[in-house]
């Protein structure tokens, strides 16, 4: 399955309990403004496999982050690999 988070506002408790839940055949994509959620909590993220984050929005906002960066094509390349797609 793939993950997707694209907001900002998601607690610290709320985060954990979403990533306590992923299978190592799951995939988390921070794109949007969920990529701030790997500079706010960056802890819940570190050495962790198959958590990306879009480089395009990470770029947008000058931002840089310890989880692997990805491209939008390769995003695209996820939704093929994991799916169904489930958008938090």
């Amino acid at each position: 399955m793939l993950y997707t988070l694209s907001k900002a506002q998601y607690d610290k408790q709320e985060l954990s309990t979403l990533l306590a839940q992923l299978q190592p055949t799951d995939a988390l994509l921070l794109w949007q403004d969920g990529v701030l959620q790997a500079v706010k909590n960056p802890q819940l993220f570190a050495n962790r496999k198959n958590v990306f984050a879009l480089t395009q929005d990470l770029q947008a906002r000058n931002l840089t982050v310890t989880v692997e960066t990805i491209s939008l094509e390769q995003a695209v390349r996820l939704t093929e690999w994991f799916y169904p797609q489930v958008s938090l």
